[in-house]
């Protein structure tokens, strides 16, 4: 299918506040990993809501007919929009929607909690709820809804162990296997096909702050220029997910 570019009216980027961030990523080997685990440990203290050091994330991306959101990552566009829905341990307890915001070098999250009800309308392309949620998240995802067509794009699974410290309101990450899937239905399903996106001897790690990096933080981070990686999660696991896709189709 050909994609054809509406005049979209570009995301405004948003307001200085604690939310404006700034977001690094490395792609790191397991060796790098432990030695930085080591040093984190003498002066970030683990996330308090990761039961056991660590938890499992998904996400269930959106993006419009013309995947916008994909092409745009790639092209570098300076302000861009991403929409997702994620949960934790593959659990329905918390559901978030969210919107993440990249305006030039600063990233900003706007979250919404979504009960069981409007979790399954929203699952059944029922968007309607959303214009009346106060929200940002909420009302931004409706409005690009009703303009370029959003539905589900692709599964984002992983494993993270986050720390943080909170002068600069910092936050670091270990984000490790890495797997796509196409949505089926089930955001809760265990057994989803996902693939790995990575090689077995990588992961990603992050570095989240909001004003400005502490030097004892970024002391503790020695990490080469060379492993600095614009490509997000989301970007490999649109690619790998096509990739399975494709090669699905050729063997059908």
């Amino acid at each position: 299918m050909r994609r054809i570019r509406l005049n979209r009216v570009p995301p405004q980027p948003p307001a200085r506040t604690s939310q404006f961030r700034h977001e690094l990523k490395y792609l790191i080997s397991y060796p790098e990993m432990r030695l930085l685990q080591e040093r984190l440990r003498m002066f970030l203290q683990p996330d308090p809501h990761a039961e056991q050091g660590q938890y499992t994330i998904r996400s269930l991306y959106f993006d419009d007919l013309w995947g916008s959101a994909w092409a745009d990552k790639l092209a570098g566009v300076d302000q861009r929009q991403k929409y997702r829905l994620r949960i934790y341990n593959y659990q329905d307890q918390v559901v978030h929607l969210e919107c993440k915001e990249k305006a030039e070098a600063y990233i900003n999250k706007s979250s919404a909690a979504l009960n069981h009800s409007e979790l399954r309308q929203l699952l059944q392309a029922d968007y309607s709820f959303l214009a009346r949620r106060p929200e940002p998240a909420c009302r931004n995802f409706y409005t690009h809804h009703q303009l370029y067509q959003l539905q589900p794009a692709v599964i984002v699974d992983y494993e993270r162990e986050p720390y943080i410290y909170p002068y600069g309101n910092v936050r670091v990450t270990f984000d490790r296997q890495v797997r796509a899937g196409a949505f089926q239905g089930d955001l809760f399903d265990v057994g989803l096909p996902v693939y790995e996106v990575l090689p077995p001897d990588q992961l990603i790690l992050e570095v989240k702050y909001t004003a400005f990096l502490p030097e004892i933080v970024r002391s503790l981070l020695p990490i080469p220029d060379s492993a600095y990686t614009a490509a997000s999660k989301y970007t490999l696991c649109m690619e790998r997910k096509d990739e399975i896709m494709s090669l699905q189709g050729r063997m059908s």
